[in-house]
């Protein structure tokens, strides 16, 4: 609680607060530098934080070295030893601690079932894939039973599919096991699917801590909503107040209708709004912040067509899912749509923090 980590002038970790529930899938997410993997080896006691405390479980760990805090690490890179096999591979840390060799190989035994690599257990790392070396590093940390499972960005050497299908399988192993894991990563899209919460990290500050619904729905500042997932963001002032709690943004001569709540002291502000919420349309019947413009470019992602639209020069994205070519429209296509007021999350443009309390969106 309250860590701090200094290299030299440079404030790495700065009032570090979490609370990591027993058995639960965390995720440190955030950009390169941000501080996640220096956490990461805070927590395995690879490095000293200068200020504040560190549990596990009840106990303090402060000065408790790497080697007896009995955390198992999963590297970026695999870190399996070339010269050695499989089976000697995931033993290494057994062997250290000095196990009889029959406690040893039932572990060892265990861990390979575990990450689906039982028969390999002679095999060196030259004759593995890229993903069985990955499992082996995986196995390796499981085979001392560690109190928590620490990973740093395990998959991001891994080609797209093979990230798929390994997140899914840590996943899977940690929750039949039980055990504890702290996962880092840049990747929005991994720490979504893979985290039971998620503290999103920036300039070595928790920015939020919460549930993968509550980070990507209900973001606190404009960090968060920029980060995780795409949104659209425009510079907006705020104006006069309407009927049913809704107040006038004004981009440019472009009026949108957004909730009032919250926003009762600021003028300046940014309005942000997912591109999966906005409606295609042409009818009056969708109601307020009717838009159109120009197609500017498209790009297509598979189950998702992307459409840039040139709104008086500001670009708006938006998604279309399962799309037909046909009904792409053609560059420089004017393009009607709306985007639904309960869609608009406003932020203060000083200090980037949301206006307005959380909802359900």
């Amino acid at each position: 609680m309250g860590v701090e980590k200094r290299f030299g002038d440079l404030l790495a970790l700065s009032d570090i607060n979490l609370d990591i529930k027993k058995g639960e899938f965390f995720t440190l997410l955030g950009p390169s530098g941000c501080g996640k993997t220096t956490l990461l080896r805070t927590i395995a006691g690879f490095y000293r934080q200068d200020s504040g405390d560190i549990y596990l479980g009840d106990e303090l760990i402060n000065d408790v070295p790497a080697y007896k805090r009995n955390t198992g690490m999963v590297f970026q890179n695999y870190a399996v030893f070339p010269h050695m096999t499989v089976f000697e591979n995931v033993a290494y840390g057994l062997k250290v601690r000095k196990l009889p060799a029959k406690e040893i190989e039932v572990k060892v035994t265990a861990a390979l079932k575990n990450v689906h690599l039982s028969g390999y257990e002679d095999r060196t790392p030259d004759k593995l894939s890229g993903g069985q070396q990955q499992r082996v590093g995986l196995a390796r940390a499981m085979a001392i039973e560690p109190r928590v499972l620490l990973f740093d960005e395990p998959l991001s050497n891994l080609d797209a599919k093979l990230r798929v299908e390994m997140r899914d399988e840590i996943r899977s192993v940690q929750k039949a096991l039980g055990i504890t894991a702290v996962y880092v990563t840049h990747d929005q899209e991994e720490a979504l699917v893979i985290s039971d919460r998620i503290a999103v990290v920036n300039f070595g500050k928790i920015q939020q801590v919460g549930m993968p619904w509550d980070i990507y729905k209900d973001p606190v500042n404009l960090f968060v909503a920029t980060f995780v997932g795409k949104i659209n963001a425009l510079d907006v002032q705020l104006g006069e107040s309407l009927l049913g709690g809704m107040r006038k943004a004004v981009t440019g001569s472009v009026t949108f209708t957004v909730p009032s709540a919250g926003t009762e002291d600021c003028t300046d502000a940014v309005l942000a709004f997912r591109p999966e919420d906005i409606v295609e349309t042409t009818s009056e019947a969708a109601g307020s912040n009717r838009l159109a413009g120009p197609l500017k470019a498209t790009s297509f992602l598979g189950t998702v067509a992307s459409m840039e639209i040139d709104l008086q020069g500001q670009g708006i994205v938006i998604e279309r899912h399962r799309p037909k070519k046909i009904d792409i429209p053609n560059l420089g296509e004017v393009v009607e749509f709306a985007v639904p007021p309960d869609a608009c999350l406003l932020f203060d443009k000083k200090s980037g923090r949301r206006l307005g309390g959380g909802r359900a969106r």
